[in-house]
């Protein structure tokens, strides 16, 4: 069974066993976690969401590679470089469940 949720302002098509990485959401490593924001599941096309939910447990937490942010202006002397690192959910989807 495949489906499609939202979390985190994103849009990530899952199925059973699928591992995803997700915007970082405050629940413990090893817990459950619930998606109700499922656009669609099964093929079952909803307007906005289906009467659906996606489950799945937490594995770990993280931050992704650090980019580095360079400003510019030329003929300025203006010359700025930041890092960052985006912190990331690791998740692991369990069942999928239409009601």
């Amino acid at each position: 069974m495949n489906a499609v949720i939202e979390t985190g302002g994103k849009q990530y098509y899952v199925s059973e066993g699928s591992v995803i990485y997700i915007e970082k959401v405050d629940v413990e490593t090893g817990k459950e976690i619930k998606f109700d924001k499922v656009l669609m599941a099964n093929g079952v096309v909803g307007q906005p969401y289906v009467e659906a939910t996606v489950t799945g447990t937490v594995e770990k937490h993280g931050k992704t590679k650090k980019i580095k942010v360079f400003k510019y202006n030329a003929k300025k002397n203006y010359r700025r470089t930041q890092g960052h690192r985006q912190p990331y959910t690791k998740v692991t989807i369990k069942k999928i469940s239409v009601k």
